[in-house]
Order: C-alpha cells, then sequence, then structure tokens
C-alpha cells in the first residue's frame, strides 16, 4: 500500500472564515495538523487533530516529522499559496509532488496586486524571507515595479536603507500589512523619508523603483563598468567580460565554475542574467576571495558560492556544471583536464590568457578539441599631449569549445548485413 497523501492547505490572515469548504473539510478530517504557530492558532476548535508546531531550523527538520506521524491523516498549514515561495515546494522534494494534494490560498502577492492596481504579470517578486537586503540589488531598475516578501516587521526599514545606499532613495514604497484580515493596513512613503515605526510581522512591500540623479546604472546584460567592482587589477575587463559571458551563454538554472574568480567579476554577471543561474568560483588567495564575497553581495547575487583553495584539488567535491570558465591558473598540472573531464556532453568550456605560455597550452586542447581559438584586442582612446590616441590593451587569447556526447562502444542495432 502506498503512503498516505500529505494535503497543504494554504490559509490566509483572515483564517477560518476565508478557507474555502474543500479546505475546512481536509482541516476538519486530519488526525495530525503541521504549521506555525501563527497559522495553527487561526484554527477553531472545530479542528479536533493534534497541532504540531515547525520546529526551527524548518527544512531539515521536513522528513523526519512526517515520518513520525506516517500512516495518520496528516494536513500541512502554509500561508497563501504553497507552491509560491512557500512551504509546498520542499514538501513535493521530500515526498514527491505524487503525494502532495495542494488546495491553495490567494497570495499576498495576489492580494497586493488588487489592492494596487498592479498587473500580477508585470511585477517582479523579491523575497527576503531567509535572505539578506542583497538579494534586492539586482531587480532594482529605473520604473520596475516590485515586491517584496517580508521576514519580518523589521524590513520595510532595512528595504529602505537598503534603496537609498543604492541610489534608489526616491523610489515609492508601500507596505500592506495583514492582507485580507480585518486588521489590514498600508502605509506610504518614499525610501529617501520612510519614517513609519516597524508595525505588523506580516507585511509585503510594494516598490516603484526611481534611480537618483547620478546613482549607477546597472544593467542585466554582461559587461558591467570595471568600477562596479573593487578590485586589486585581478579583474577581467568590461569588452572582454562583455564577449566571455556571451561565449559561456547562461541560460536559467546552469551552473558555472569560475576558477580564478579574482575579482568575481564573470561568475558575478553570470548570475546576474537570471535568478536561477548560479555560479561557484574558485580563488586561491583569500583576501581576493573575501572581495569577491563582497562584490557579490553590492551588486545582487550574494547566493554566489565562494571555495577558497586551489584548482583543480578544489573542484573535487563541487557539483558537475553546465559551464566552466578559467581566467587563471591555466598551467596548473591536470586543471583543464580536471574541467573537461567534469563536464557533460553539451557543456561549455571558455579559457582565457594573455601570457604565450597559457596561449601554447590552449592551442594543444584547440588542436585536441576543437572548438574556437579567438583573438581578442581591445584599444581605448587616450590623451596624447593636446591631440588623442589609441592605448592598446594586452591582447587575450579565448578557447571556447562545447563538449561533444562520446562516441557509441559499439556498432548501433539493427538489421544484420545481407
Amino acid at each position: 500500500m502506498s503512503p498516505a497523501p500529505v494535503t497543504v492547505v494554504g490559509i490566509g490572515a483572515d483564517g477560518w472564515s476565508g478557507l474555502a469548504p474543500a479546505s475546512q473539510e481536509a482541516l476538519r478530517a486530519a488526525e495530525v495538523i503541521i504549521g506555525g504557530p501563527r497559522q495553527l492558532d487561526l484554527l477553531p476548535a472545530a479542528c479536533p487533530a493534534e497541532r504540531v508546531p515547525w520546529p526551527s531550523p524548518l527544512r531539515p527538520a521536513v522528513p523526519g516529522l512526517l515520518a513520525a506521524h506516517a500512516g495518520r491523516r496528516v494536513c500541512v498549514l502554509a500561508s497563501g499559496d504553497p507552491m509560491f515561495f512557500g512551504i509546498g515546494r520542499t514538501l513535493a522534494e521530500t515526498v514527491g509532488p505524487d503525494r502532495l494534494h495542494v488546495l491553495p490560498h490567494p497570495s499576498s502577492v495576489s492580494y497586493a496586486c488588487a489592492r494596487l492596481g498592479m498587473p500580477l504579470e508585470q511585477v517582479e517578486v523579491v523575497s527576503l524571507v531567509g535572505r539578506p537586503p542583497a538579494t534586492l540589488t539586482a531587480a532594482l531598475h529605473d520604473r520596475r515595479s516590485l515586491l517584496v516578501l517580508s521576514s519580518g516587521a523589521g524590513t520595510p526599514a532595512e528595504v529602505a536603507a537598503h534603496l537609498r545606499d543604492h541610489g534608489y532613495g526616491p523610489s515609492r514604497m508601500t507596505v500592506l500589512e495583514q492582507l485580507g484580515s480585518p486588521a489590514e493596513r498600508r502605509l506610504d512613503g518614499t525610501a529617501e523619508d520612510w519614517h513609519h515605526a516597524p508595525g505588523d510581522a506580516l507585511n509585503v512591500i510594494a516598490v516603484t523603483c526611481r534611480r537618483a540623479p547620478g546613482a549607477p546604472r546597472l544593467p542585466l546584460t554582461p559587461g558591467l563598468p570595471d568600477d562596479a567592482y573593487e578590485h586589486d587589477g585581478q579583474l577581467t575587463k568590461r569588452h572582454v567580460r562583455a564577449v566571455t559571458l556571451a561565449t559561456l551563454a547562461p541560460a536559467p538554472g546552469e551552473l558555472l565554475w569560475d576558477i580564478g574568480g579574482g575579482s568575481g567579476s564573470i561568475a558575478i554577471e553570470w548570475m546576474r542574467t537570471h535568478r536561477t543561474c548560479r555560479a561557484v568560483t574558485i580563488e586561491r588567495d583569500p583576501a581576493r576571495a573575501a572581495r569577491i564575497t563582497r562584490n557579490a553581495g553590492k551588486l545582487g547575487v550574494p547566493g554566489l558560492r565562494v571555495v577558497t583553495g586551489a584548482a583543480p584539488a578544489a573542484l573535487a567535491e563541487l557539483e558537475a556544471p553546465d559551464a566552466v570558465f578559467i581566467g587563471g591558473g591555466l598551467t596548473s598540472p591536470g586543471l583543464l583536464g580536471a574541467c573537461w573531464e567534469a563536464l557533460p556532453p553539451g557543456g561549455r568550456l571558455v579559457a582565457n590568457t594573455v601570457t604565450l605560455e597559457s596561449e601554447t597550452l590552449l592551442t594543444y586542447w584547440y588542436g585536441r578539441a576543437g572548438g574556437e581559438l579567438t583573438r581578442l584586442s581591445v584599444a581605448q582612446a587616450v590623451p596624447v599631449g593636446g591631440f588623442t590616441g589609441w592605448r592598446q590593451a594586452m591582447p587575450v587569447t579565448q578557447w571556447s569549445v562545447v563538449k561533444p556526447a562520446p562516441a557509441p562502444t559499439s556498432p548501433p542495432t539493427g538489421d544484420p548485413a545481407p
């Protein structure tokens, strides 16, 4: 007999009265109801089930808690829509989607859009639940509308301070508390003059982004200005960086290994192309590794993983990548071979160098594995006395290749030859 399904019931700040009949019936029939203390307190005595609050931290406790109540009718309470930044994802990963019966409630985002007259499909949602305010940075673009999922009563003030610090002080902010309940409340202002005291912990923050005059403009396309980064000279320069990212060709959900991170610019701009892109940067110098972490936070990708160590040894325990960039350490024994072995078929490898020794190595690999060998040269206009001339940067040799599928080890099956 297959295990009993887990029913997940979304509930709003309006509590029991706001639930659909099917959700109310599921809760009445449950033997165990698991949820946060605030959610459990919304249930009436008509729900006789054993009530179990989630422990903290929540995620690691889910498998054990469900196993402890195996064989019983279990309901899990969730805020709003369980599958939108909610517990539904963790439950699906734990028990499998086929064992979930989800009864959603309108999400706080749906309520907020309804209150503010904002088209839901045009709003970007950023969750700060369990995430640092730096997560917001990559979403800051002039005239964009954001909805920020708050982690508590202090989040609006943190968001206002973050907007001010990043040149978005004129942005309009609206805090919506207790959406859907009789205690619903709205607070308005701008980030630069936000003066409201902390209110209810259950809130959503709407932001209409307005960039202050003179504030830096940071697009999502590769090739941010070099001065956007803190660096000690170890930085893939802007124009070469743009070409390198285009060659790496990031796609949603993919993982990059950035080897010889320097200032982290390749990994950071890989992650900025889409919120689901992931990257690990490997840097052997602890001071540079710390600098990469600061740059990642400043530019809105605090989830960048920084590994302090030397490749190829530091690659041993990493998840297999979809793409690899090598910006330093090319001549380390075994590095290119280790990266090539780690790549799955269809994975991309891009390596840049300015030295003859590394160029010789890339030429060898180009002859062995194919791909493209490119020389990148950039010159910039600079003053020459009272005139203007060209200053040539060191040329960069770039090898790029897509790993092919392995050749079949035996002839394809089919009709025998006559």
